[in-house]
């Protein structure tokens, strides 16, 4: 039987934290909804404690949505966590998600400690945590640098002291996806208590590996994965939450689901493109404008005759109408005639090759040919039949 993956989606919280995306309280509100209508398992409503305008969007977050957990982040400070109950207080479903640094590098430079402190400071955080809600997320940031000995024993004591899920992030992005595998791994293996908690990932892009990495602690022993829409977060992005969603579809539907429906998908990127002004780039996987275009004239004569050729999933599958066929100087006879076809002329061999002669001449001024292109073209040598 196939194990679920949990989703837990972050792009109010890690997603809202990149430069110029920030929403107000209504776009939240209805990114949200959105949220939860796709099948997310967690939406990560945000920080309470970094502002009063977070505090009332995570407790509005949390009175509307019915089906997902509605989680607020803190740091492992008895403020943030009494903030993060407080704003989760009408959540049908609260998680508090608290944590700390654990690499060396965190404990030397950032919080200039010693692991026994960390370690004590970790537990602390979640026992109190624990006094509010019942279902308590640990953190521990960096875990992608951190030594998987000392990891693991912060893990076993977390759990100890109440903790549901173990978030282990790649923070920086710094594992490759066989590096981060073995981790998930070696907790599986080693921390005590692992069989009461769900071990999480929290991967970040910095060397374009988040999305890998996700799947490869997946496959190690995850059940939650902690992503965002169109991948936007911190530096270069989080893993992105259309692309694990698909690839789980896909590619291990026979060991693993999730609750998303991918039909929504599409809707989900441009909404969120357009509420945080972050442009989707077009060759992004799932969601980009070029995810299902083919201009190249073997390819388009490929997809014409049979889409599996070259599209591994069907573009209704994410909410996409159809394949485009691109006209332009690389296009071919098929995807002249398949595209004539559309604006009204069904033409004959002899009527194609006169055509296509004409088009070759005129995608090469033109990066595109568009329809009005094309109808101008057609119109100027046959008479239209339908």
């Amino acid at each position: 039987m196939a194990d679920q993956i949990f989703i837990f989606d972050t792009t109010l919280r890690d997603g809202e934290q990149v430069p110029g995306c920030k929403l107000n309280q209504t776009q939240k509100l209805l990114v949200a909804k959105e949220l939860d209508d796709l099948g997310v398992d967690v939406i990560e409503a945000g920080f309470p404690i970094s502002s009063p305008g977070d505090f009332q969007s995570v407790e509005a977050i949390a009175k509307q949505t019915n089906n997902a957990i509605v989680c607020g982040l803190s740091r492992s400070v008895k403020g943030d966590i009494d903030s993060a109950a407080a704003a989760l207080k009408f959540a049908k479903r609260p998680r508090i998600h608290t944590g700390i640094g654990t690499s060396d590098t965190h404990i030397k430079y950032k919080f200039n400690s010693t692991r026994d402190k960390i370690l004590e400071r970790a537990v602390e955080a979640v026992k109190y945590a624990k006094q509010f809600v019942e279902d308590v997320e640990f953190y521990a940031e960096d875990a992608g640098r951190t030594d998987n000995d000392y990891l693991a024993e912060v893990c076993s004591a977390v759990i100890k002291a109440g903790a549901t899920v173990l978030n282990i992030p790649d923070t920086t992005g710094y594992c490759l996806p066989s590096e981060y595998g073995e981790k998930i791994k070696y907790l599986a293996d080693n921390v005590i208590g692992i069989e009461n908690a769900i071990l999480s990932t929290h991967c970040h892009n910095d060397l374009g590996l988040a999305t890998a990495n996700s799947i490869a602690g997946i496959q190690f022993g995850a059940r939650q994965i902690e992503c965002t829409i169109n991948g936007i977060g911190e530096r270069a992005g989080n893993t992105a939450l259309e692309e694990v969603a698909m690839i789980i579809k896909h590619r291990l539907g026979k060991q693993y689901y999730s609750n998303i429906d991918s039909k929504k998908l599409n809707a989900m990127s441009k909404l969120v493109s357009e509420s945080m002004c972050m442009p989707v780039q077009p060759n992004k996987a799932i969601v980009g404008d070029n995810a299902f275009a083919h201009s190249s004239g073997i390819h388009q004569d490929g997809v014409i005759k049979r889409r599996e050729n070259y599209e591994i999933i069907d573009p209704k599958e994410v909410g996409v109408d159809q394949s485009s066929i691109i006209l332009t100087a690389r296009s071919g006879r098929a995807a002249l005639a398949y595209r004539s076809k559309q604006v009204g002329y069904d033409l004959y061999k002899d009527q194609l090759d006169v055509a296509y002669s004409e088009f070759i001449s005129l995608a090469d001024l033109k990066k595109e040919v568009t329809n009005d292109d094309l109808n101008a073209m057609l119109a100027g040598l046959f008479a239209a039949t339908v």
